[in-house]
């Protein structure tokens, strides 16, 4: 594997020898990782490789795609794979703030008299699945808001801390939106990740009858623990990053915005507007995420590119005139990451 960078390298720290050979074992952890996934999820490799991404990226992603694609089941395996805790939360239009977070409740002590007892809700595990979030109205989406950004949550003027690692992967139907709640800017940006799941190709559905149609079940072992985990999650942030990565990564984002200078003349018809500051932390972030999945010992070009889909795919708000012409933002992204080889 090409563990060398591009011009600019030299302006990065260098790892240590114990970072080294940390980054060599997450390598082999994560290879590990994919190849017991593929056991009971089929095909599915980038989307796989996205969500370890999130993960040891410490952030969170929103999963795209039709029923029927195993998401629920692909969520739950990474869990067991991962000796986390795992809450699935299906959202409804009756969902209420209290059923995610949990609420107080009167109950009687051992001595008779009565006082108040937190009771955690689901949001208290390591990995959240928040299924159908759009189905949801915006209050109760909105209580996810602090837990995704400050890993806690408020209940009744009471702060509590959730367990790390955290992380919460919400699906979205792409298809059925009659009685949906469009998620706002604000909740779409605190998504690293829009990981995109698209139908399996006709061996892999093939594959799928006959792994699923049988009486065999597959039990994944446990390869790495919470602790593991955290201590590889601090080794990705301290993944050297090229003085010329950090200013591709702010071109590309200032060139999604139609108000700049910079964004070119055949986007401004396309998108109302761009992506955020948190945009560019993320194509950082992800991109040392994937770099140090895949055992580089500092983040290359190649690593930033293939996270930028991921990343500013929906944080770019298209006009009627982009959807009318069918220019969607995945489109636009790619053309943009073209045009900036």
């Amino acid at each position: 594997m090409n563990n060398t960078a591009s011009s600019g390298a030299a302006t990065a720290p260098s790892l240590t020898d114990h970072d080294v050979q940390a980054i060599d074992k997450l390598r082999t952890a994560y290879s590990e990782f994919a190849a017991e996934l593929g056991k009971v999820i089929v095909g599915q490799k980038a989307v796989i490789e996205q969500l370890a991404i999130c993960l040891f990226a410490r952030r969170h992603a929103l999963l795209m795609g039709v029923p029927g694609l195993a998401k629920t089941l692909l969520v739950s395996k990474i869990a067991e794979t991962m000796s986390l805790g795992f809450s699935r939360i299906q959202f409804t239009p009756d969902l209420m703030p209290m059923d995610i977070t949990g609420t107080d409740i009167l109950q009687e002590t051992q001595d008779g008299r009565r006082e108040f007892q937190f009771i955690q809700g689901p949001i208290f595990s390591n990995i959240i699945l928040a299924d159908e979030i759009n189905r949801a109205p915006p209050k109760t989406q909105a209580a996810l808001l602090e837990a995704m950004q400050e890993q806690r949550v408020t209940v009744l003027g009471k702060s509590f801390e959730l367990t790390s690692p955290f992380m919460v992967l919400a699906t979205q139907n792409p298809v059925e939106q009659e009685g949906t709640y469009p998620l706002p800017e604000a909740q779409l940006d605190r998504f690293m990740f829009l990981v995109e799941l698209d139908y399996p190709n006709e061996e892999e559905e093939i594959q799928i009858a006959r792994t699923t149609t049988g009486d065999d079940h597959v039990k994944l072992n446990q390869l790495m623990g919470a602790e593991e985990i955290i201590a590889h999650q601090r080794l990705v942030r301290r993944l050297p990053v090229p003085d010329h990565i950090y200013h591709y990564a702010a071109r590309l984002v200032r060139k999604t915005r139609p108000q700049g200078e910079t964004a070119p003349t055949w986007l401004r018809p396309y998108v109302s507007w761009g992506a955020g500051p948190r945009a560019v932390q993320n194509l950082i972030l992800g991109a040392k995420s994937r770099a140090a999945l895949l055992g580089s010992y500092m983040v290359r070009m190649e690593d930033i590119q293939a996270v930028a889909k991921p990343v500013l795919t929906h944080r770019i708000i298209t006009t009627f005139a982009a959807q009318a012409e069918g220019m969607s933002a995945k489109q636009i992204v790619q053309r943009l990451v073209e045009e900036m080889e």
